[in-house]
C-alpha cells in the first residue's frame, strides 16, 4: 500500500461518521450564534448603541440590531431541525462571510470599531476574529461537503 492510497484511506469516512461529524459541526455552529444572539438580546440597548457609531449602518442602527439576532436564531433553529440541517449550513455559512465583508470593511475603513458580537469573541483583536470567523466558515464548508449527498426526509 503506497502513501496516498494510506492518506486517502485514512480520510474516508463512513456514512455515519460523516452525518455524525457534521451534526457535531451544526452544534458548535448553532452554539455561536444562539450565545451571539442571547447577548444581543440579553443587552439590546448597548447592541443599539454600538451600532449607531458605524458610519454606515448607523442610521439603520434600530432594525439591525433587531435582524442580526433574528437571523442568528432563525439559523439555529435550521441547525437544530434535521430536516433542515444542510440549508442551516449554508445559511450559516453565508451569514458568517457577510459578517466577515463586514468586519473587514469595518477594519479597513473606520476609526471606531465597536464590537458586541458575544462575550468570547468581541475579546479578540480584529485580525484574530477575522480568523475565528474563517475557521467556522471553514468547519460549515466541511460540514456541507460531508453531507452533500445525503438526503432529507420529511
Amino acid at each position: 500500500m503506497n502513501i496516498s492510497t494510506l492518506s486517502i484511506h485514512l480520510l474516508s469516512f463512513s456514512p455515519r461518521t460523516k452525518e455524525w461529524f457534521a451534526f457535531a459541526i451544526s452544534l458548535i455552529c448553532l452554539a455561536l450564534f444562539i450565545i451571539a444572539a442571547y447577548d444581543k438580546i440579553a443587552d439590546h440597548e448597548r447592541f443599539v448603541k454600538g451600532l449607531a457609531a458605524v458610519p454606515v449602518i448607523g442610521i439603520y442602527a434600530g432594525t439591525v440590531a433587531w435582524l442580526v439576532p433574528m437571523i442568528e436564531v432563525i439559523v439555529t433553529v435550521l441547525l437544530l431541525i434535521p430536516s433542515t440541517q444542510k440549508f442551516g449550513l449554508w445559511a450559516f455559512l453565508i451569514t458568517m462571510v457577510g459578517f466577515t465583508i463586514y468586519i473587514l470593511g469595518m477594519w479597513l475603513w473606520a476609526e471606531n470599531l465597536p464590537c458586541h458580537c458575544n462575550l468570547i469573541v468581541e475579546k479578540l483583536s480584529w485580525g484574530e476574529h477575522v480568523v475565528f470567523n474563517m475557521v467556522f466558515i471553514g468547519l460549515a464548508a466541511w460540514a456541507l461537503r460531508l453531507v452533500k449527498n445525503k438526503e432529507y426526509k420529511s
